[in-house]
């Protein structure tokens, strides 16, 4: 058995492009960052920045190249697709993540998020603000042996 899967959640370091195939497709690119923090050799704590590619394609495209702007944050499920293609000589590849669902995170500047395309997630939100509705978390410390597994 094999398994191509990518799970990415990040901003978008740009605004989405949408394109339609000859056949009337619709396809939307965009590209996520994602940070990522590490401890170097001489211990100390380092934070990089990965960059990810993403194709969307359908009604989902659609959706994205409408609601996503850069900044906007969004979770991504896809597969990884290497292309690769010779200019001047030169072979060049692309790495990208062809999108099976794409979620749309939380919007900045206090609106709420919520607009989702793939399966829902089922997330609570307040009537009267729409924020979503956290969990409540016990005060008090768990000990791992109350633990029943």
């Amino acid at each position: 058995m094999y398994i191509n899967k990518a799970m990415v959640y990040g901003n978008l370091t740009r605004d989405p492009e949408m394109k339609a195939l000859p056949s009337g497709m619709q396809v939307c690119s965009f590209a996520l960052a994602t940070n990522r923090i590490y401890n170097d050799r001489d211990g100390k704590r380092q934070e990089a920045v990965d960059y990810h590619n993403i194709t969307v394609f359908g009604k989902q495209a659609e959706n994205c190249a409408k609601y996503l702007t850069k900044g906007n944050s969004a979770y991504v499920e896809g597969s990884l697709r290497t292309n690769s293609w010779e200019k001047d000589g030169v072979k060049h590849y692309r790495t990208e993540i062809i999108a099976d669902r794409v979620q749309f995170g939380p919007k900045g500047g206090g609106n709420s998020g919520g607009a989702t395309t793939g399966s829902s997630t089922g997330s609570k939100t307040d009537n009267n603000t729409g924020a979503p509705v956290l969990p409540e978390y016990p005060t008090e410390d768990i000990n791992p042996e109350d633990i029943p597994f």
